[in-house]
């Protein structure tokens, strides 16, 4: 036996990530004691303190983390099932004893402490679904596997959902960028990317009208679109028959242009419903090649454009029928639908501090925006425009390479794992860990949607905290024991 096997894991943990992660938490601590501390209040080590208390809070995830690099890299695959449906429980049970917060009911109360049981249930799925993973001959090109694998991710979105907390459920979407990498069919990824398309578009284009005629510009564009996706399609995947191609080109042309000349020229109509019928026409003709060559490829194909057109007309119903009125309203405002000052103030008032910042900032402390509170949400959710505005477009450019620094080296050690368990574990915390920054600075800069997410090992609280140091440090014990392996 070697040497290097009697070596504590803690020493064996990778040093550049260990390093990052000490830099976020420090700079992390400082934009908390910027935003929370208001004029005449200097103990930030006081525990009545928020500062204070984000400060006990890093005390225990740095204990967390030193406990995880003493375990046994191998309790984490063995542990994995009933992590995973312990969590499950816990999720499920939540919302009949969670205290309403703010409509939502996430946070358990154990005492003095408040803690957010889906922070957790994203490192149980990522082990769970990394175990799954690594058995021998599993493999996400066979639909069976994927909707297995699919269905541990979606098991928890669901019951999340079911607390009311959007945007925790919406994280859970990260996993599918690793099973993109774990040989996930490509397609389905472009299928989720023409859905956000068609949503955007669809939405926020859904009340202007097209001219020349009583229909809208985004149902138009829309159902223009999915013709060039069918188009595209038939062209990459049945390439020994190039005439199903240039028909659906020809006929699209004539049936997009034709009618909008029309209806322009003679007398105005809503030309989508033109549209409609020649979708149906579209769909009809896939499917008698699909019945005439039993060709599967026309089948799916024709199931592609019918899930389209549905898309299109559920989201505009889940709109304006399903969702509640603040969230059609954010949604509105996002895609400058519509102006709404209570929705937009958050976003505004983030993005003048920020602005307000400057190169260089204004220094510690001495933030404007942040002391006279007219951000909310400013030591949570929005806690970089106190970075922003105290530290200015240097010290905001700072904290994005170190995260930027975080995945990068993490996709290193994801790819020098020697089992399928590892590899899938670390994509699954880089593929969190980029959803969080790329969602939460998106909102507070205005480029996304106020969906409520924290930024990792910046935002107040212990959840989050924990949360993200048990994803980091069982990736890194992992990782330490692969030589062994």
């Amino acid at each position: 036996m070697s040497q290097s096997n009697h070596i504590n894991p803690a020493f064996r943990a990778d040093g550049w990530v260990l390093l990052i992660f000490l830099l976020l938490l420090a700079f992390g601590w400082i934009s908390v004691c910027g935003a929370s501390h208001s004029f005449g209040e200097m103990n930030f080590f006081s525990f009545d303190s928020r500062a204070g208390k984000q400060l006990l809070w890093i005390g225990c995830s740095l204990g967390l983390g030193m406990i995880i690099l003493m375990f046994d890299d191998h309790y984490f695959d063995m542990l994995a099932d009933l992590f995973y449906w312990v969590m499950m429980l816990v999720l499920f049970v939540t919302p009949f004893i969670a205290h309403d917060i703010k409509g939502s009911k996430s946070w358990i109360s154990l005492g003095p402490v408040s803690l957010q049981p889906a922070e957790f249930a994203k490192c149980a799925t990522a082990l769970m679904v990394a175990k799954l993973l690594n058995q021998n001959g599993f493999t996400l090109n066979v639909r069976r596997n994927l909707i297995r694998a699919a269905g541990f991710v979606l098991l928890p979105l669901a019951l999340i959902v079911l607390q009311k907390e959007t945007g925790s459920a919406l994280v859970y979407f990260a996993f599918f960028l690793m099973f993109y990498r774990e040989g996930m069919p490509g397609a389905i990824l472009f299928v989720a990317v023409a859905a956000v398309l068609y949503f955007v578009v669809g939405i926020g284009y859904g009340e202007t009208l097209l001219p020349g005629t009583t229909g809208s510009v985004g149902e138009y564009v829309v159902m223009s679109l999915i013709w060039i996706f069918t188009y595209g399609m038939l062209r990459i995947y049945c390439p020994r028959q190039p005439e199903h191609a240039r028909r659906v080109l020809l006929f699209g042309l004539v049936l997009n242009f034709l009618p909008w000349g029309v209806s322009a020229l003679l007398f105005p109509f809503d030309i989508s419903w033109v549209q409609i019928g020649g979708m149906a026409l579209l769909i009809a003709y896939l499917g008698t090649q699909w019945l005439g060559q039993r060709v599967r490829t026309f089948l799916l194909i024709s199931i592609f454009s019918i899930g389209s057109v549905g898309f299109l007309y559920a989201s505009d119903y889940a709109l304006n029928n399903v969702l509640k009125d603040y969230q059609r309203t954010r949604i509105k405002v996002l895609l400058g639908v519509e102006e709404d000052r209570d929705a937009s103030y958050n976003v505004n008032q983030s993005k003048i501090a920020i602005g307000s910042g400057g190169l260089r900032g204004k220094g510690f402390m001495n933030g404007t925006q942040t002391k006279l509170d007219y951000v909310p949400e400013q030591d949570t959710d929005f806690i970089f425009c106190t970075v922003g505005e105290e530290e200015g477009f240097l010290g905001a450019s700072a904290v994005l390479l170190l995260f930027l620094a975080l995945i990068l080296r993490l996709v290193v050690l994801a790819e020098r794992q020697p089992t399928t368990f590892g590899r899938v574990f670390g994509y699954s915390v880089l593929s969190i860990l980029l959803f969080h920054v790329f969602i939460n600075i998106g909102m507070v800069t205005g480029l996304a949607p106020v969906i409520g997410i924290p930024l990792p090992f910046f935002s107040y609280g212990g959840s989050s905290l924990w949360g993200f140091t048990l994803l980091l440090f069982i990736f890194l014990r992992i990782d330490a024991g692969r030589k062994r392996r």
